[in-house]
């Protein structure tokens, strides 16, 4: 088998896979989690490398979804921190521990607002300041931790002392140091909790969303502080996932799978009826010989 990564721009080191038996004239691509923008962390994928496959894997999480501008999604993320703070609120801030929490404080940082940085995103941060080749800017990650406020389990009281921003994981709120902090906020109206990536079905994210409670030590417990959710997100837009379909199918692909999202048939169908090539959206533990 030849073997070649490519850049997938999701997070640092994140790669696309192309795959390829020489002996039976057959190759395929796989997307993995793949992100066509920039963002401040990571350069974007580049499609325009990706050489032609036979067989297409690819994403689909946020299929029939568009993402909004960076610039102006920052800026109004920013507004809403500075807003809060402002009002004597504390400004609650789940993150991804890879990739999620490190671009958010490189964003506040842009801005001049210094964050608390909590949880599991700090020791992802220092795995990152060895591998600077996976960054887009190394020194304005490095600048941005250096300003940022580092807490540990002895040190959450006081980043709730004051009107404050705090940074922390888990991102979709099933563990880590936000439990503590949305149980210290929930009740306060001038706090806030901004959601900074997709909430997947199941989880206190979720359950945040679209029932203002979460799940705690098998306790439900009510959020009083406002929330409001951000589309930060590392993954390819609808637009930008038929782009990549239209790609590889112009160019001879012949089977496409898409994978890892909930809207799996949907995006098979609508790539039979634009390119009556053969698409598949395979069920869980479902297995296919590719030959």
């Amino acid at each position: 088998y030849e073997v070649i990564l490519y850049n997938a721009g999701h997070i640092p080191g994140s790669s696309s896979v192309y795959l390829k038996k020489e002996s039976e004239d057959i190759s395929l691509f796989y997307t993995g989690d793949i992100k066509l923008g920039a963002t401040r962390l990571i350069n974007s994928a580049q499609p325009a490398e990706y050489p032609q496959s036979d067989i297409l894997l690819i994403e689909s999480t946020y299929y029939g979804r568009e993402h909004r501008d960076r610039k102006e999604l920052e800026r109004e993320f920013v507004d809403s921190i500075k807003e809060t703070v402002e009002s004597g609120g504390n400004a609650i801030v789940p993150c991804f521990a890879v990739g999620r929490t490190q671009e958010i404080v490189m964003i506040l940082h842009s801005y001049g607002v210094t964050p608390y940085v909590d949880g599991m995103g700090l020791s992802v941060f220092s795995l990152f300041k060895h591998h600077p080749e996976f960054l887009k800017d190394a020194k304005a990650l490095n600048d941005a931790f250096a300003d940022a406020i580092f807490v540990n389990s002895k040190k959450r009281k006081k980043a709730l002392s004051e009107p404050s921003v705090i940074v922390t994981t888990a991102g979709m709120l099933n563990g880590g140091p936000v439990l503590y902090y949305l149980k210290k906020i929930h009740e306060d109206p001038r706090s806030k909790v901004l959601l900074t990536g997709y909430q997947i079905e199941g989880t206190n994210g979720r359950r945040l969303v679209e029932q203002g409670c979460v799940e705690t030590n098998g306790e439900v417990m009510k959020v009083n502080a406002n929330v409001e959710q951000y589309d930060f997100s590392a993954h390819a837009g609808d637009s930008e996932l038929k782009e990549l379909v239209s790609r590889f199918c112009n160019s001879g692909t012949e089977i496409v799978f898409p994978v890892h999202g909930e809207h799996t048939e949907e995006f098979a169908s609508w790539t039979r009826d634009k390119f009556g090539c053969e698409a598949i959206a395979p069920k869980n533990g479902e297995e296919f010989i590719i030959k």
